[in-house]
């Protein structure tokens, strides 16, 4: 008999909530960590630490009450390493209390160590003082997450290069900043450092602003961002990187077009590679990427049939809420804890740059592309009451319908609470629902959620325009 009846390799949300659900289930389980504490990359290097320092930058920079009592405010105070990190910390320090506190409260137990494959039914725990233990599990949940690429042109031992992990270190604000990658992470540190006033370039290769955004949010937010002070250097990648011994010359940066930028720091973010170095996957025939992602089926069960791996181990979309519920259907299946075991047709994105940006469903390039008949709703915030309240006066909500049955095929949001709005949309396309629900929907006014209302007579307008 097993040791165990499932044995989780790491910590953060995946193998948190993968732990819990079969400890709900009865289930003897374990969580292997082998970092000192409890939260991966969510809690302590990326999701949450990441979306308090962008409150910290909006709250000293005073960026939020800029115009809004025709007051132009300035930075509130010579802002400190201290005053950036303070708040990070300590919601990051809760989030660990709450993860031990949640899997105490369920009997998993928690064993401290680098976990990694003896054979296909035991995991080898090897602990910082050399010791070794031996779980046996029936099944064992690979949730490892992934760690950010570092590419071999940077410098990553200079204190003022740094990954999107170490930039949670840094031991001064800096003077000015490179950010290398413009996908999502680069995206939101450029725009939380520019909103504290500091000059911040960004590179990346690609020739727009995150190019799985409808165009016209795309567009939107690369003009945000140049508002905000950002430069961006698109279509362009970095050919060399000269580092100087003395912190106080520059790091200089030739681009691919000959341009050279000096800066006090650099942070590069190019994308992430999984945590399955020294797992023992390959051994047991577990199938891998070129970046480590370990390769699953429908249920995120391996070709090894009591082996699952779930979260940013598996790559795509690698989002702290897709995680949870992978890790739920992994478990449901292994231990055929119910016969209803889905993941939700439609996944919200959250981007936390400033201004934020959430979608779910369908784009119009999307929807061109499939050649769907569709039309176009919208909703300034700047002419909605709350918005003009609260100064929003770039925000936009955007609907798309199918144009005959007026069904919701997909919504967007860039503005103040974006990323908490776009959920409304997101019940309406998990339901099936369309315009009507939201003609007859009766909205607290007055609030942003009346947006949806609006867009949604814009799109019926449009129609009855080109009908007459």
């Amino acid at each position: 008999m097993a040791d165990f009846d499932l044995v989780v390799i790491g910590c953060g949300p995946a193998g948190e909530w993968g732990a819990v659900q079969a400890a709900l289930g009865g289930k003897r389980v374990v969580v292997v960590e082998r970092e000192p504490v409890l939260g991966g990359t969510a809690a302590n290097t990326g999701t949450l630490p990441s979306k308090t320092l962008r409150e910290t930058a909006l709250h000293l920079s005073g960026l939020k009450a800029r115009g809004l009592y025709s007051v132009e405010t300035t930075l509130r105070h010579e802002a400190t390493v201290s005053d950036f990190l303070y708040r990070e910390r300590r919601v990051k320090g809760m989030e660990r209390e709450r993860i031990l506190q949640n899997l105490q409260r369920h009997g998993v137990q928690v064993v401290r160590g680098t976990g990694s494959f003896a054979d296909t039914h035991t995991v080898l725990v090897r602990s910082q003082d050399g010791t070794e233990r031996r779980l046996t599990g029936d099944f064992i949940l690979v949730a490892t997450g992934s760690a950010p690429y570092r590419p071999p042109q940077y410098p990553f031992g200079d204190p003022r290069v740094h990954d999107s992990d170490e930039i949670l270190d840094i031991g001064r604000l800096p003077r000015s900043l490179v950010v290398v990658g413009a996908g999502v992470i680069g995206c939101e540190y450029a725009c939380m450092f520019a909103a504290l006033g500091i000059p911040v370039t960004l590179v990346d290769l690609k020739h727009e602003v995150l190019p799985f955004l409808d165009d016209e949010i795309s567009a939107l937010l690369g003009q945000r961002m140049v508002a905000l002070g950002i430069r961006l250097r698109f279509g362009q990648n970095v050919n060399t990187v000269e580092v100087p011994p003395s912190q106080d010359e520059p790091i200089r940066l030739t681009l691919s077009t000959g341009e050279v930028v000096d800066t006090d720091q650099v942070l590069v973010a190019s994308g992430r590679t999984a945590n399955t170095t020294g797992l023992g996957l390959e051994a047991l025939g577990v199938k891998l990427s070129k970046r480590g992602h370990v390769e699953v089926g429908p249920d995120f069960q391996t070709v090894v049939p009591h082996v699952y791996a779930v979260g940013d181990v598996i790559g795509f979309p690698a989002l702290a809420s897709t995680s949870m519920d992978q890790a739920r259907i992994a478990v449901e299946h292994a231990f055929d804890l119910t016969s209803a075991r889905t993941l939700a047709p439609v996944l919200p994105y959250g981007i936390y740059t400033i201004p934020e940006v959430s979608m779910a469903g369908e784009t119009e390039e999307s929807l061109r592309e499939k050649e769907v008949p569709y039309v176009v709703g919208r909703a300034a915030f700047s002419s909605n009451p709350r918005g003009q309240i609260i100064g929003e006066m770039h925000g936009l909500l955007k609907l798309l319908f199918h144009r005959e049955s007026l069904k919701l095929l997909g919504v967007h949001v860039l503005g103040e609470q974006a990323t908490e709005l776009v959920h409304i949309g997101l019940t309406a396309l998990l339901t099936g629902s369309g315009a009507r629900l939201f003609v007859e929907t009766c909205f607290n006014y007055p609030t942003l959620s009346e947006a949806y209302k609006t867009a949604t007579f814009d799109a019926l307008d449009y129609l009855k325009r080109v009908g007459d």
